[in-house]
């Protein structure tokens, strides 16, 4: 339970931080929303493209499949989200650099920016937080943990106890010696049964 609890924060932390950061500068003082994301595929421009049509996208998607693997506690909804938001972000590495000829971090704006931080910081915390995750399995082995074991106190019937018409009645019974004794049969001993009785004397 700790553990899904802390997981579950550490993944709604890493998805806010990725779909954050694309309103933050990545290289060169040019925000994540300024780029296309078909410019990860064909190479980086200088055009800009739509909100929703930027790097906006994975990160949503990815804070989407977070959501959903909250909900459904699942590890590898969650791990999945995790690799959109590295993958992404790697693949814009490759491409700027592509673009720039090298990349640089510095500060006032030069070389890469918080937004890419974020991107990475997101990603981490994601794949960690699927790790830390026991997911629907764990939950379902201590649901079915308690019904392993039989109940304090239980003696389960020997097979011989019980004949063809049901249980023997000169067996003890489960409970014998747990405090009360069995003593269905006591009530029969009260006097001679049928045919145990002696004869009366035979008259001669």
């Amino acid at each position: 339970m700790i553990r899904n609890v802390i997981g579950s924060i550490l993944a709604l932390v890493g998805a806010t931080a990725a779909v954050w950061s694309p309103f933050h500068d990545w290289y060169d003082s040019r925000h994540g929303r300024d780029y296309r994301i078909q410019d990860l595929f064909t190479g980086i421009t200088s055009n800009e493209g739509e909100l929703f049509a930027s790097l906006l996208l994975p990160m949503a998607f990815a804070a989407l499949l977070t959501l959903i693997g909250l909900l459904l506690r699942s590890r590898l909804l969650v791990a999945l989200a995790g690799v959109v938001v590295l993958g992404f972000t790697v693949l814009w590495m490759v491409r700027q650099g592509q673009a720039a000829g090298s990349l640089t971090a510095g500060g006032d704006g030069d070389g890469l920016g918080l937004g890419v931080a974020l991107a990475f910081g997101g990603g981490v915390l994601l794949l960690l937080a699927a790790a830390l995750m026991s997911g629907r399995r764990g939950l379902r082995r201590r649901r079915e943990e308690p019904y392993d074991e039989e109940p304090p106190g239980h003696v389960p019937a020997a097979a011989d106890d019980w004949g063809p018409y049901g249980r023997d009645p000169n067996s003890p019974g489960p409970y014998q010696g747990q405090g009360q004794p069995y003593q269905g049969q006591d009530r029969y001993d009260a006097g001679p049964r049928y045919g145990d009785e002696e004869p009366p004397p035979r008259r001669t």
